[in-house]
């Protein structure tokens, strides 16, 4: 399979853009999103205090504007037209007012400008001026145009998925052989991963590339145990005992593409209100993978999941909404929840992982991450839900 997105995507992402910036007023457009700016150039990179920018000129021509130690790198790996640079942050010459220069040169001045943000920003130790205090334009707001054009994703981006939800399977496979009672949390999860990885990158070959996180992963995350109650514990590295509730996570990054497995699982035994807990959660995703499918809303399939949950009485054990749209970044929009009317699409990719948190004995969580057909959902992760086969 190809494990990339071809150039000519990314030119017609660029081009729909440019068509939708345009039908909504807008001459040109600035954009300093991170998932946005890889979304539409394929150039990855790590944000810091030093802005990067992705601007569209009114001849629909895409350039970056970058820290002079990214230029190679962006003229190496972006689908763009062109790229400038300016030599470090703060500089004499702070960036913001040496890339509004660069606008001037591109006419920007005047014109009518989509911005996804008033300006750069960065918890890096960033300070700058908005765009409009160093360029006289008509600011207008395409906060949310390329999170919606990436709502459906492509036959392309969901076979890297796709690829992404196998290696997870695999670290996954990997972290519950290595579960056993006196192990710590990190030296399961660490050998789980490494080996999957190694297995990953040994196989894919030369033509593998993560941009992101590299290879693939398993985690507990510090949900081990009475810890497993908090849905987004964090590391402990807790020594696993007879009879823990375990929640876990396996992805992979491919191509900057995200997949989720999550799993509930116990150290050798389980307990009957273990036992009861996991049947609630297996039953709620169940509901919610029978209510999935295009012509329903978002909101409705959270809706039948809340309906379940109050008619087994314990609406008041959940902590979070059913799942969220997945792909470049772990968590995008449009959300499984009572508050997103978002009209389901086939090609949309969700995680499936509501979940019920019991306080001194554990959560109850799979995730599953699905494709939306043309008349329901296909599973793409595919490791063992059921009781017996996640009892370590």
């Amino acid at each position: 399979m190809l494990l990339a997105i071809p150039t000519n995507e990314f030119k017609e992402r660029q081009q729909n853009f440019a068509r939708i910036i345009a039908e909504r007023g807008c001459d040109s457009a600035v954009i300093y999103a991170v998932a946005d700016i890889f979304y539409l150039t394929g150039f990855h990179f790590y944000p810091t205090e030093r802005p990067i920018i992705l601007f569209v000129d009114k001849q629909q021509k895409y350039y970056l504007y970058v820290p002079s130690l990214e230029r190679e790198h962006a003229e190496e790996y972006a689908v763009i037209d062109g790229v400038y640079d300016y030599l470090e942050y703060p500089s004499l010459t702070h960036p913001m007012i040496t890339f509004a220069a660069v606008l001037k040169q591109h006419h920007f001045e005047g014109q009518t400008v989509g911005c996804d943000a008033a300006g750069y920003g960065s918890s890096m130790g960033y300070r700058g001026p908005a765009l409009a205090e160093v360029l006289t334009a008509n600011y207008v707001s395409v906060k949310h145009i390329i999170e919606e054009m990436r709502f459906v994703k492509s036959p392309n981006e969901i076979e890297l998925i796709k690829e992404s939800c196998r290696w997870g399977n695999l670290a996954h496979r990997l972290l519950q052989k290595y579960t056993k009672v006196g192990y710590s949390e990190i030296e399961v999860t660490s050998r789980a991963s490494a080996e999957a990885t190694l297995a990953m990158i040994e196989t894919l070959g030369q033509d593998y590339k993560p941009h992101g996180d590299v290879g693939a992963h398993a985690i507990f995350r510090g949900q081990i145990g009475p810890e497993s109650a908090f849905p987004h514990a964090v590391t402990q590295n807790i020594m696993l005992q007879q009879g823990d509730t375990l929640v876990t996570g396996a992805g992979a990054t491919v191509f900057g593409y995200h997949s989720e497995l999550e799993r509930t699982m116990f150290v050798n035994e389980v307990s009957k209100d273990q036992e009861k807990y996991f049947q609630y959660m297996y039953e709620a995703q169940d509901v919610a993978f029978d209510n999935l499918k295009p012509g329903v809303t978002c909101s409705e399939v959270e809706q039948a999941v809340q309906n379940y949950f109050k008619e087994q009485g314990i609406q008041h054990l959940t902590r979070h909404h059913t799942g969220h749209n997945i792909g470049i970044l772990g968590h995008e929009a449009p959300f499984l929840d009572v508050g997103d009317h978002t009209v389901i699409e086939p090609g949309m990719v969700f995680t499936i992982e509501p979940g019920i948190y019991v306080p001194g004995l554990g959560g109850f969580r799979h995730s599953d991450t699905v494709v939306i057909t043309e008349d329901g959902m296909e599973m793409l992760t595919y490791y063992p839900r059921d009781l017996a086969s996640l009892i370590c």
